[in-house]
């Protein structure tokens, strides 16, 4: 389970999470076609391509994107 407040995954399992696109537009609150704007300038987190085309984000990679998001 996480912490609410600072989002913070409490166990291991919880690290190795993989989005779905659809879970990760929701999270952040983003349009599809904004995440894969994102995408196309490589200004969104890393991805992982399955071999039927889907990707899936995995969570620490998420976490470690949003972290290098933030502003003073």
């Amino acid at each position: 389970m996480r912490n609410a407040a600072t989002r913070t995954p409490t166990r291991r399992s919880e690290l190795n999470e993989k989005l779905t696109v659809r879970e990760l537009c929701a999270e952040l609150k983003i349009s599809r076609s904004t995440f894969y704007d994102w995408r196309q300038k490589g200004r969104g987190p890393r991805c992982i391509r399955l071999p039927n085309g889907d990707l899936r984000i995995r969570r620490r990679d998420l976490d470690e994107w949003l972290d290098g998001q933030e502003v003073a």
